[in-house]
């Protein structure tokens, strides 16, 4: 299975210092702080609590790089960036797939950095043969959205095209999203190992839900180059989440703290673990950066 990972035509990702250009880099002594959203800045249910709201403006306007972490496109990121008081920082979104940089003085308020583009084409084929009945979605290069018929989600951040898995598999993608409603989470998890997936990274989440992107990508691997071109230690860094899409950030972050909803894989990757989402376990985290 063929992947081709590059960087995003009209930006280039070596950062520019501070100063020149508007690139933001990392204050010292301070923490980067990698947030993912789901299940740890908001409940399963989409919902921030004021408690996490207070306490991520409260750790923004102390100074520390936050950047929001997660599975989300750039569309559905974007509000949760607002929540949080984000006006110059950073967000890695779909996964690691887009790196945008915040600042509120851009037209549009952000400026995508990299992108990581992979052909579906293969993934689609053979998850197609094992899973005829699941719905399938693409985050393009372009930032759009194709789906199969009916097949829309709130961590997509718009409104999908309906199209067909012919023209879908012509697509540039940046992420590969596959939910089945069939089988269970654990029946799904079989599935997919069964396929043998080359040349891709993925992850499963707590259903029957699939993401897909290129190879080597994950949301620690888009972390650590935005690390290194803001010039943040390693030592510094924190990161918060709860899926097995954080497993790989968890492990790359001097300190890793997963939620306390978190399977027991994603905990058992952690430096510590925090309290539940529903019990606002992220406020404890952001209150000891702030104590620090």
């Amino acid at each position: 299975m063929n992947s081709s990972i590059r960087t995003d035509d009209t930006t280039d990702f070596s950062l520019p210092a501070a100063g020149r250009g508007g690139a933001f880099a990392h204050q010292q002594g301070k923490a980067m702080v990698c947030l993912d959203v789901d299940g740890t800045l908001v409940n399963h249910d989409g919902h921030m609590s004021e408690a996490v709201r207070v306490a991520g403006r409260a750790v923004v306007a102390d100074g520390h790089t936050v950047v929001v972490s997660t599975g989300r496109s750039l569309p559905a990121t974007l509000p949760i960036i607002e929540m949080i008081g984000v006006t110059h920082g950073y967000a890695v979104c779909s996964n690691g797939g887009v790196t945008v940089r915040i600042d509120l003085e851009l037209e549009d308020g952000y400026e995508v950095l990299d992108r990581r583009v992979f052909d579906p084409a293969p993934a689609l084929d053979a998850l197609q043969r094992r899973l005829p009945n699941a719905k399938y979605a693409i985050e393009t290069s372009a930032g759009t959205f194709l789906s199969t018929e009916r097949f829309q989600d709130m961590s997509f951040g718009l409104w999908a095209e309906g199209t067909s898995l012919h023209k879908m598999r012509h697509a540039e993608a940046v992420r590969l999203v596959v939910n089945s409603d069939d089988a269970t989470s654990e029946e799904f998890t079989a599935a997919v190992a069964s396929i043998g997936l080359q040349g891709v990274t993925y992850s499963v989440g707590w259903s029957a839900w699939l993401d897909i992107a290129a190879a080597g990508v994950t949301k620690a691997s888009s972390l650590e180059a935005l690390r290194e071109k803001i010039a943040a230690p390693i030592e510094v860094t924190v990161a918060c989440g709860d899926g097995r899409n954080d497993i790989e950030m968890l492990a790359w972050a001097g300190r890793g703290v997963a939620m306390g909803q978190a399977p027991e894989e994603v905990k058992a990757v952690a430096d510590e673990v925090t309290g539940h989402v529903d019990e606002d376990g992220l406020v404890d985290v952001l209150t000891s950066i702030l104590a620090d």
